[in-house]
C-alpha cells in the first residue's frame, strides 16, 4: 500500500506538472494574426446549404484575407469553395441554385455548382458592389464607379519635348473629393449596370451626375430594378434626401416611388410582387435618426410606417415567403436582435445574439439572411470568439462553426460582466461591461482602463473585441460603457448629446468609474483612459475636466469642432447634422464643445495615435492637441501610422500596434503611480 500511494502521488504531481506546462496562457498581441470570423452567410433556397466568406488574417502580407465555405444547415459537411489566394466576398445564389456568384480581384465570378468549375465572367474598369441576380438567372445586376475625365482648365505652355516637368496641378471644384479609407477621389460617380451570367460586357443603365448604389431589387418578371439614388439638384448640399426609384431596362425610364425630405433607401420587393419593403425617416436635422420600415405598393402608393413604435434603428430586413410580414434587424442594448414583423399584428423577437462582426472593439451590428422555408442564417455574437455561423429555425438557435476553437484552447479570454448603474446627472439607467483579466482574484486590486467608444452615436455591446482583451490580457481590468448618446437605447436617449457634445456624457462615463471603484478590486491611483474617434474626443474632454487618470491615450480625436468640421471629409453632414450652424458663425458654440478649450485645465500625461491618412478625423486635429500640450510642458508622445485611414485596425499590424502603445504609455505610469 505504502508503494501504491507513492506512485499515485508522483502520478498526480505528473499530471499537475502536465496541467501546468499546457495551461492556457492570456492572449499575446500577435495572435490577431489568429482570428477568423464569419460574415455575408447565403442560404440556398431550399434552406439546405449556406455559403458564407470566412475572414481570416495573413500574416505574410498584413492584410485580412476571405475566402468562400459551404456547409449543410445542420453543420455538417464544412468544405471551402475558393482558394485562400483568391480573396473572394459577396457570394450569392443564382435563383436556380446552380451556381453561385462572387466578387474577387475587382471581378464578378462564377461558380457551377454540378461540376466545380470556376470563371471570371466580367471584365470591368472598376470594382462592382451589390451584386443581384434576376429572378430567370440569366442577369447579374450591379452597382460601379464609372469615371469622368475631367481636362484641366488651365493648361501651361512652353514644356519642351521630353522635358521632365513637375507633376501638373490636380483641379477640384466638388463639394466631396476625398474620402476616408479611398483618399482624394477621381472624378465620376457610381452608375448601374448588368451583366450576362453567361459572361460578356457590361451593360450600363443608369446615366447622370448622381451617385447610384445600395440594394437592388429586381422586378419579379425581370423586367427592371429598383434601386435608391440621391437625384436632386443639390444633392451635395442636401446628402441625405435620398428617393426609390424604378428602372424598366428596355426603356431606361426611370421612375421615381417616394419623395420626402428624408432618406428611403434599400428596396426590396415582396416574393408575391405586390409590395415594397424599404428603409427611411422624415429628416428633422438631428444628430441621430433612426431608420423605421415603411412598406409600400409597387407603384409607390400607399406608404404606411411598421416600426414607429419599436424606436430602434431598423439595420436590415427581409421578406418572409408569404408576403405577409418580414424578419427584422435591430440593436436593443448593445445586442443584435431578430424579429418577425408582420405586416398587421404584433412583432415578436426570434433571437438577441446577432453580432460579432466587428471583432476589434465590441461595436453591435451584424449580418443575417433567410430562405424561403424560414431559416434563417446569421452571425452570432459572443463576449469569447468573433463571429461564428448560427441558424435559426422553429425558434431554436444553433451554432454551426468553430473557427476560433485553435486559439481557444490555447489562450485564456477574459471573462465578460455587465452591469448597470444611474447616471449622476438624471438617474438615467446606463449599461456598461466589466472585461476581467485573465486569473482575476477580487480579493487583489487592479489597475483599470475606461474605453470610450466612438460615433458617438453607436453602441457597444458583449461582443468579443480583441483590443480590449489584449489589454486586459495584461492585468488590467477594461471598463466599457454607453452613455447617454450611444444608440440602441431610442432616439430620445440618442438625442441627449444633439448640440450638445460632449457634455453630460462625460458624467455618465465618470459615475461608471465610481461603480467599479465602489467595488473594491480597483487601486484608485491606477485609473487610465483612451477611447478612439468619438472616444478620442471623450478622452481628451475627460483630461480637461479630471485630473483623477494617471495617463491617458487618445485614439484619431477631434479635439477642435471648428477646424474639424473644415478638414473632415463629410463636412456636408457635420455642419448640417452636428452643430446648429456654420462655424464661422457661432464660434463660441464650436469651442465650447472643443477639447482644445480646456487644454490648460490639463496635468494627465496623454499618447495620441493617429493614421496619416485619416480623413475622418484629420492628423492635423491630433498635432493640434499634440503642440498643445508640448507648449504647456505636459509629458505627452504622438503615434503616426504611415498610410493608415480612420480605420486602422484594417492591417493586422496596426490592429497590433494600437493596445501595444496604450499599454506601453500606461504601464509608463503605472509604474509612476506606484
Amino acid at each position: 500500500m505504502r508503494y501504491l500511494a507513492i506512485a499515485m502521488a508522483f502520478t498526480l504531481l505528473w499530471v499537475s506538472a502536465a496541467q501546468a506546462e499546457f495551461s492556457k496562457q492570456p492572449l499575446q498581441y500577435d495572435d490577431v494574426f489568429e482570428l477568423e470570423f464569419v460574415s455575408d452567410p447565403q442560404p440556398d433556397a431550399r434552406g439546405e446549404r449556406i455559403v458564407f466568406v470566412r475572414n481570416w488574417m495573413d500574416r505574410q502580407t498584413d492584410r485580412r484575407r476571405s475566402s468562400l465555405w459551404i456547409v449543410n444547415a445542420d453543420g455538417s459537411d464544412l468544405q471551402p469553395l475558393t482558394d485562400r489566394n483568391i480573396n473572394a466576398s459577396s457570394p450569392r445564389w443564382s435563383p436556380d441554385m446552380k451556381r453561385i456568384a462572387f466578387v474577387a480581384d475587382g471581378q464578378i465570378q462564377m461558380l457551377w455548382l454540378d461540376t466545380g468549375r470556376m470563371a471570371q465572367i466580367s471584365t470591368l474598369t472598376a470594382a462592382p458592389g451589390n451584386i443581384t441576380w434576376s429572378p430567370d438567372s440569366q442577369w447579374i445586376a450591379f452597382s460601379m464607379f464609372t469615371p469622368e475625365p475631367q481636362s484641366a482648365p488651365v493648361q501651361l505652355p512652353g514644356r519642351p519635348s521630353g522635358a521632365e516637368w513637375a507633376p501638373a496641378p490636380i483641379y477640384i471644384d466638388r463639394m466631396n473629393y476625398r474620402a476616408d479609407g479611398a483618399g482624394y477621389l477621381p472624378h465620376g460617380y457610381r452608375q448601374l449596370y448588368m451583366v450576362a451570367a453567361d459572361g460578356g460586357s457590361a451593360i450600363q443603365l443608369t446615366t447622370g451626375e448622381f451617385n447610384h448604389s445600395g440594394q437592388l431589387s429586381w422586378l419579379p418578371d425581370s423586367s427592371g430594378l429598383l434601386f435608391s439614388a440621391n437625384r436632386q439638384e443639390d444633392w451635395q448640399s442636401q446628402p441625405q434626401n435620398s428617393g426609390i426609384f424604378r428602372l424598366d431596362i428596355e426603356s431606361r425610364q426611370l421612375t421615381k416611388l417616394t419623395d420626402r425630405d428624408g432618406p428611403d433607401s434599400a428596396p426590396m420587393i415582396s416574393p408575391d410582387g405586390r409590395m415594397v419593403a424599404y428603409l427611411g425617416y422624415d429628416d428633422r436635422r438631428l444628430a441621430h435618426q433612426a431608420n423605421r420600415l415603411y412598406v409600400m405598393n409597387l407603384d409607390g402608393s400607399n406608404a404606411r410606417n411598421l416600426t414607429e413604435d419599436l424606436d430602434r434603428a431598423i439595420a436590415d430586413f427581409a421578406w418572409q415567403a408569404n408576403s405577409r410580414g418580414l424578419i427584422i434587424q435591430y440593436d436593443h442594448e448593445g445586442r443584435g436582435h431578430l424579429a418577425e414583423q408582420p405586416l398587421r399584428g404584433n412583432r415578436r423577437v426570434l433571437t438577441n445574439d446577432l453580432g460579432g462582426v466587428s471583432y476589434s472593439r465590441p461595436y453591435s451590428g451584424g449580418q443575417f439572411a433567410m430562405a424561403p422555408n424560414g431559416l434563417i442564417a446569421y452571425t452570432q455574437l459572443s463576449t469569447q470568439h468573433p463571429a461564428e455561423l448560427a441558424v435559426l429555425r422553429r425558434g431554436r438557435s444553433q451554432t454551426i462553426t468553430q473557427l476560433n476553437r485553435d486559439l481557444l484552447l490555447k489562450r485564456e479570454i477574459g471573462q465578460v460582466e455587465e452591469f448597470w448603474y444611474n447616471s449622476s446627472v438624471d438617474e438615467k439607467p446606463i449599461q456598461g461591461w466589466i472585461i476581467y483579466p485573465p486569473g482575476f482574484d477580487e480579493n487583489k486590486e487592479y489597475p483599470l482602463i475606461l474605453e470610450i467608444h466612438g460615433g458617438p452615436h453607436t453602441a457597444y455591446g458583449p461582443i468579443f473585441a480583441m483590443e480590449l482583451q489584449l489589454m486586459a490580457a495584461q492585468g488590467y481590468v477594461v471598463l466599457y460603457t454607453n452613455p447617454r448618446g450611444s444608440t440602441s437605447y431610442g432616439e430620445d436617449f440618442a438625442n441627449l448629446i444633439h448640440h450638445n457634445y460632449p457634455s453630460h456624457d462625460y458624467d455618465d462615463l465618470m459615475d461608471g468609474v465610481d461603480n467599479l471603484l465602489a467595488r473594491g478590486f480597483i487601486n484608485e491611483a491606477e485609473l487610465f483612459v483612451t477611447g478612439g474617434s468619438g472616444g478620442g474626443v471623450l478622452t481628451t474632454w475627460t483630461i480637461g475636466h479630471t485630473d483623477r487618470f494617471a495617463a491617458a491615450a487618445a485614439i484619431n480625436p477631434v479635439i477642435n469642432w471648428y477646424s474639424f468640421v473644415l478638414n473632415a471629409d463629410m463636412y456636408n453632414y457635420f455642419t448640417q447634422y452636428w452643430f446648429p450652424g456654420l462655424p464661422w458663425d457661432m464660434p463660441d458654440h464650436y469651442l465650447k464643445h472643443s477639447p482644445i478649450s480646456y487644454v490648460g485645465n490639463v496635468t494627465t500625461p496623454t499618447l495620441l495615435f493617429t493614421g496619416e491618412a485619416d480623413y475622418r478625423t484629420p492628423i492635423s486635429e491630433t498635432e493640434q492637441y499634440y503642440q498643445a500640450l508640448q507648449l504647456r510642458g505636459i509629458e505627452t508622445a504622438m503615434v503616426r501610422v504611415p498610410g493608415a485611414s480612420h480605420a486602422l485596425h484594417t492591417r493586422p499590424s496596426n490592429h497590433m500596434a494600437k493596445p501595444a502603445y496604450v499599454i506601453y504609455w500606461f504601464e509608463r505610469f503605472r509604474a509612476q503611480a506606484e
